[in-house]
């Protein structure tokens, strides 16, 4: 049996190192949605579906969907997801291979010929990280029902608004409301994905059970002061953004660090105006990325570094503008479906860890309308956007045994559901 884990982790490993090499640039991997290279990585998945004999579809926002049905038309659906878009210079495995082990799941299952009470929807979800357009969820967003058309007006980088890149990628926007899956048809969610963080590498543990989603905040910050020579004007008399800017940023830290408890500070994201090396920095662009498990903590911490920062740019004589572009709150994972994830666990004979997970994940939006549930997967020293992320071979076979164990989990306890009194 641990053979025929082992060959379906080599088959996925294949799978990782074919997708990986596609990619925006030669460092490391970058597939951004809706580039040709995630047009062409996105067409590569298709075809190992299509390969598998699974019906297909690319929804209005992009998302790959194949479906394994159910004998059964009435049966609701169990959903199998994760996300094949990645940061600029990301790693192999974050996102993809929770999707192409559903996909091995799904194949799996067809060579076994199995009758299920539930149809099982694998998705590749779109665009989970919201590099280009700055929000995240698009593609889970849509088929659980959230979808906010506003969105569709947003430009990136190089003014294309989010409903022009559709047109480009040949998705029928229009659809987008009928893409989503009606609450009562839900079965559940369930999302497998490397850990990012350091906990089971240094444990030694191949998986672990998510309890919760840390709920994030992202402000973007405009600091603007007035741009000077470098050698007139006097210290005391400059209003120099960058100097703003910087402060910030370390107040954001010292503010985590004092009050941790799961509360992490980020500013990943710093641009000058007019940038010069004799020049005082006029404006400065900045974000800041707030996230914690609890939803008090995390409204309170926001609060009180937005008026750290306002009282900051009076005392340095500088404008602000702060703007809240994403809130997402805390999740907690649905108890039933952790239960049997945790009992999966178990029979394959490994210690249950239950982790909180620090970054977002799709089954955030999905939770919403549906029970969700997420398997960690050991990672190399929790390494994870970055082109150094890893999974071990013994650690993604062990993964692959829990998960067939928690379909099987969840097919007995349909099935008996449906047995007569």
């Amino acid at each position: 049996m641990q053979q025929e884990y082992t060959i379906r982790a080599e088959r996925i490993m294949r799978r990782i190192q074919q997708l990986a090499a596609i990619s925006e640039d030669a460092d490391g991997v970058t597939r951004t949605f809706g580039t040709p290279a995630f047009l062409q990585g996105r067409a590569l998945v298709q075809s190992w579906l299509e390969a598998a004999g699974l019906p297909i579809r690319v929804d209005g926002i992009g998302n790959l969907r194949a479906c394994l049905l159910s004998k059964n038309p009435e049966a609701k659906t169990f959903v199998l997801a994760s996300h094949i878009d990645t940061v600029v210079n990301a790693g192999k495995f974050d996102g993809p291979l929770g999707v192409l082990m559903g996909l091995d799941l799904l194949e799996h299952l067809l060579a076994q010929q199995a009758e299920l009470p539930f149809h099982i929807e694998l998705i590749a979800f779109s665009d989970e990280e919201g590099v280009r357009f700055h929000t995240t969820y698009l593609g889970s967003e849509v088929v659980a029902g959230s979808f906010n058309p506003s969105v569709l007006a947003r430009t990136d980088a190089g003014g294309i608004t989010l409903a022009r890149a559709l047109e480009i990628m040949e998705a029928d926007a229009t659809q987008i409301a009928a893409d989503a899956i009606p609450a009562a048809d839900w079965l559940g969610y369930f999302e497998m994905h490397i850990e990012q963080g350091p906990v089971l590498w240094e444990r030694q543990i191949p998986v672990a059970l998510v309890t919760a989603i840390a709920g994030q905040m992202r402000a973007e910050l405009t600091f603007r002061g007035m741009a000077g020579h470098a050698g007139t004007v006097p210290m005391d008399m400059r209003q120099d953004a960058l100097c703003a800017a910087a402060e910030f940023v370390l107040i954001a830290e010292q503010f985590a660090l004092q009050h941790d408890q799961g509360l992490v500070a980020t500013v990943g994201k710093l641009s000058l105006s007019h940038a010069a090396s004799n020049v005082i920095p006029g404006e400065v662009r900045c974000s800041l990325d707030l996230r914690s498990p609890d939803a008090i903590q995390l409204t309170d911490a926001y609060q009180a570094l937005k008026t750290y920062t306002e009282a900051l740019a009076i005392q340095r004589n500088v404008a602000l503008s702060w703007n809240l572009i994403q809130e997402t709150a805390p999740v907690a994972c649905a108890a039933e479906l952790n239960e049997l994830l945790a009992q999966a666990i178990a029979d394959a004979g490994h210690e249950v860890l239950a982790l909180v997970s620090g970054a977002g994940h799709d089954a955030v939006p999905v939770s919403a309308v549906a029970p969700a549930t997420m398997l960690f997967i050991r990672c190399f020293k929790g390494i994870s956007h970055n082109p150094l992320e890893d999974v071990e071979l013994a650690d993604l076979a062990a993964a692959l045994e829990v998960a067939d164990r928690f379909l099987m989990e969840l097919k007995i306890k349909n099935e008996e559901l449906k047995m007569p009194a």
